[in-house]
């Protein structure tokens, strides 16, 4: 017999009359319906009926009455839950079971919170504080000393040294000179400002100087050249009576020898060997 339009598309039974679905645009009796495409219940394992609600989770599907807690069988129908291990939980015996407990207050910490996790320990957000402030430390930087935490302003102010110069905290790095921190962009030649990190550096009055500075300001003139004599490089200079000379200035004024530990004899403010002493005299 030649099938109606209005026949189940599966058994070929008229449905006139009869209650029906549809899928795809094809007509079904709900006993087809229900053996072709009802989804099973992971609960009881028997399928859902067309005209039985379908919960669904994940891809898989409970009737009503088995969408329920697997550990309290309390209903789960428009109640927060949670999963693990393919298994459903009410919120209270997901936290009892699998929760993590706040380091701090040793409450649960409820899923779907927000939690803070630090060297294998958790903390509810608002927990997570800084020892001295006890303000949340958030999604901000911290520091850790010994078993507490500090957020970056508190453990500055009480433990980081100070910079000699501009007075702020010294948080990575640094420089010592004269038993004081400084940071290593404030540590400067007091003349010039040049840097001084990493460079030959010394002191006048506890202040610290480039080489340069220090000899342009403070080091002897050489009476030969006029050029500061600075110990840089363990220069060696020659002294008598109240002028100084670098080693290598330090010569016969006519025939350029070298007088370093050798006799000499002055004149209108010039040094001479013996020699050419004897003759300028002639």
């Amino acid at each position: 017999m030649e099938r109606s339009a209005f026949d189940c598309q599966y058994c070929n039974e008229s449905l006139y009359g009869r209650k029906y679905t549809e899928k795809d645009d094809s007509p079904y009796c709900i006993k087809c319906f229900d053996e072709l495409f009802a989804n099973i219940c992971e609960g009881c394992k028997k399928p859902i009926e067309c005209d039985s609600k379908d919960f669904s989770y994940k891809d898989s599907h409970w009737h009503e009455a088995c969408f329920k807690c697997d550990k309290c069988t309390h209903s789960l129908v428009e109640k927060p839950f949670a999963a693990k291990d393919d298994l459903l939980f009410c919120i209270d015996c997901y936290s009892t079971e699998y929760s993590s407990k706040c380091f701090s207050c040793k409450a649960t910490i409820m899923p779907g919170s927000r939690k803070m996790e630090y060297k294998g320990s958790n903390w509810h957000e608002t927990c997570f504080v800084c020892q001295t402030c006890q303000q949340p430390i958030g999604p901000k930087h911290f520091i850790p000393k010994q078993s507490s935490i500090y957020c970056v302003s508190c453990y500055e102010k009480q433990y980081a040294s100070q910079c000699k110069s501009c007075k702020k905290a010294i948080t990575s790095g640094g420089i010592s000179f004269q038993d004081q921190p400084w940071h290593s962009d404030c540590f400067m030649c007091t003349g010039c400002k040049r840097k001084l990190a990493g460079e030959k550096f010394t002191s006048q009055e506890d202040m610290p100087y480039c080489m340069d500075c220090f000899g342009n300001l403070y080091a002897k003139k050489c009476t030969a050249c006029a050029k500061p004599i600075t110990a840089q490089g363990g220069a060696k200079y020659i002294s008598f009576e109240d002028r100084q000379w670098h080693s290598d200035c330090f010569i016969c004024a006519k025939c350029t020898t070298s007088l370093v530990g050798q006799r000499f004899l002055t004149q209108h403010g010039n040094i001479f060997c013996p020699g050419c002493y004897q003759d300028i005299q002639i």
